[in-house]
């Protein structure tokens, strides 16, 4: 496995780390959660920035956006026990859809 996408993966990780961390900063009034969301959200920011260097802008931006949207948004359902609904499940489905389909155009498999 190529090490800028293990880059991006764990750039994943800490943008829905980021995104969590918002959820209970409260508006960034209390301290942790808001210094955790700063900090994942620094992290995710340079670990693209660091695998940019070896991949395309137009793959990596879209999966790192849409994987921590599919992972935030899996998380919010599953562990927060947020609402379920039919429309989140196919809007996640066609994140992961695009971020698959986005993988096999920069490949060059498929069609």
């Amino acid at each position: 496995m190529n090490i800028s996408w293990l880059l991006v993966g764990f750039a994943v990780v800490a943008e829905i780390a980021a995104a969590l961390s918002l959820r209970y900063s409260d508006g960034f009034s209390k301290p942790l959660p808001t210094v955790l969301a700063l900090l994942s959200f620094s992290c995710a920011f340079y670990l693209v920035s660091i695998a940019l260097v070896k991949l395309p802008v137009s793959i990596v931006y879209p999966v790192w956006a849409g994987g921590g949207t599919a992972g935030v948004a899996f998380i919010g359902i599953v562990v927060l026990k947020e609402q379920k609904n039919i429309w989140k499940l196919i809007g996640v489905t066609f994140v992961i859809a695009g971020i698959i389909i986005l993988n096999m155009a920069s490949t060059g498999s498929g069609v």
